[in-house]
C-alpha cells in the first residue's frame, strides 16, 4: 500500500512531532490488547494487473489471513450453512440456531469487506457467519467476483443480481442490505443503482467502517494514517485496480458523492483510530442533510473493523441487532 499524497502547498499543512500513542485506559482491556500489535504489514508491493498467477496467489494468502483472524469467532456462532447460486452468483445462506418465529420472513442481505480484492469464498463464509450473529436474521452472503479478472462493475452486478432475486422472494420491507469495509461501499453504491434502475429500497441499510469514498479526500485518511492498526496505509492501488480505468469520484465507486435522497434508514459505525472515519462521519452529515434517518456510533479507540472480539465489538453487534430488529414489515 501507498501512502496517501495531497496536492496541497506545505505552507498550508500541519506539521505533526512524531510521537508514541499508548492504548487509552478507557478501553477495555481486550481493545488495549489489539491496539498493541498491528495486525495487517503496512507497504505492500501488489504484482501489475495482468499477471493473474501472482494475484491470485496473493488473494489467497490475504483470503486465509482474515479467516484465521476470525476463526474462533465465527466458529462459535451456531448457525445453517448452505451455499447456492442466486441470480448466477454464489451466496452463503446462513440462518441462526436459535431464529427467532417472527423473523423467518425477514433477510439480511450481506457484502464482505476485503478492500474490493479479497474476502472470497471461506473468509466470505466466514464474516457472513458474524454478520448474520449480528443482524440476528437468516443472512445472504455474496461471494463476488473481484479483480483483476473481474473489475468493476463485476462485484456491483453480482450484488444488485442477489438484491434483485431476493426482492422476487421478500418484500422490501423484509430485506435489510449491509456491508463491512469494502462491502459498505457496495452496499451503498447498490442502493444508488437501485435507485436508478427503478427497484424498491430495502427497509434499511447498515454500513459498517465503509470505504465510501475511493479518492480519499477525507481528513482521517491524513490524521489516521499510521494510527489505524489494521489500515496501516492508503489502499490507492487496489482502488485503482478495482476500477479497471473508471473515474474513481463515480458514485458507484464512491457512493459518498451519490445523491443520497432516497436511502433507506442507514446505521453507520467506525471507530476514532479508524481510516475510514471521515468517509463514515461525511456520510452521516450528507443523510441528515437529505432527511434520511441515519445513526452514528463512534467507539473510542477503535481501528478499522474492530478489535476483533473485544466488549466494544460485542457492543456494535448488540447496537446492530437492535437496529435491524427494529427496521422492517416484521418489525415490532
Amino acid at each position: 500500500m501507498s501512502g496517501t499524497t495531497t496536492d496541497q502547498p506545505a505552507a498550508t499543512m500541519l506539521e505533526v512531532p512524531a510521537r508514541r500513542i499508548p492504548p487509552p485506559a478507557s478501553v477495555s482491556p481486550e481493545a488495549r490488547a489489539a491496539l498493541s500489535e498491528s495486525w495487517a504489514a503496512g507497504d505492500v508491493a501488489y504484482p501489475p494487473p495482468d499477471d493473474l498467477e501472482s494475484w491470485a496467489l496473493v488473494r489467497q494468502l490475504a483470503d486465509q489471513a482474515i479467516v484465521d483472524r476470525i476463526a474462533a469467532q465465527s466458529a462459535a456462532i451456531a448457525a445453517s450453512v448452505e451455499t447456492v447460486e442466486l441470480a448466477g452468483v454464489t451466496v452463503h445462506v446462513l440462518t441462526p440456531a436459535d431464529l427467532a418465529a417472527d423473523a423467518t420472513n425477514r433477510v439480511y442481505l450481506d457484502i464482505h469487506g476485503g478492500a474490493l480484492v479479497f474476502g472470497a469464498g471461506d473468509a466470505c463464509r466466514a464474516m457472513g457467519l458474524i454478520a448474520m450473529d449480528r443482524a440476528g436474521v437468516r443472512t445472504c452472503a455474496v461471494d463476488y467476483r473481484v479483480p483483476p479478472e473481474h473489475p468493476y462493475p463485476a462485484a456491483l452486478d453480482d450484488c444488485i443480481a442477489v438484491y434483485r432475486a431476493l426482492l422476487a422472494e421478500h418484500a422490501p420491507g423484509d430485506v435489510i442490505v449491509g456491508g463491512a469495509s469494502a462491502g459498505g461501499n457496495l452496499a451503498a453504491a447498490l442502493l444508488l443503482r437501485a435507485h436508478d434502475e427503478a427497484l424498491p429500497m430495502p427497509a434499511a441499510a447498515v454500513l459498517l467502517t465503509p470505504e465510501l469514498d475511493l479518492t480519499e479526500s477525507g481528513d482521517t485518511f491524513q490524521t489516521n494514517l499510521g494510527v489505524d492498526t489494521v489500515l496501516t496505509g492508503s489502499l490507492a492501488d487496489l482502488n485503482l485496480l478495482y476500477a479497471g480505468g473508471h473515474d474513481l469520484a463515480h458514485p458507484y465507486l464512491s457512493p459518498l458523492f451519490g445523491d443520497v435522497a432516497a436511502f433507506p434508514p442507514t446505521f453507520l459505525q467506525a471507530g476514532t483510530r479508524d481510516l475510514f472515519l471521515s468517509n463514515t462521519v461525511r456520510m452521516h452529515r450528507k443523510l441528515r442533510a437529505a432527511g434520511v434517518e441515519a445513526e452514528l456510533h463512534v467507539f473510542e479507540a477503535m481501528p478499522h473493523g474492530g478489535f476483533g472480539d473485544a466488549p466494544e465489538d460485542r457492543v456494535v453487534g448488540d447496537e446492530m441487532r437492535r437496529f435491524v430488529t427494529a427496521h422492517g414489515s416484521s418489525a415490532g
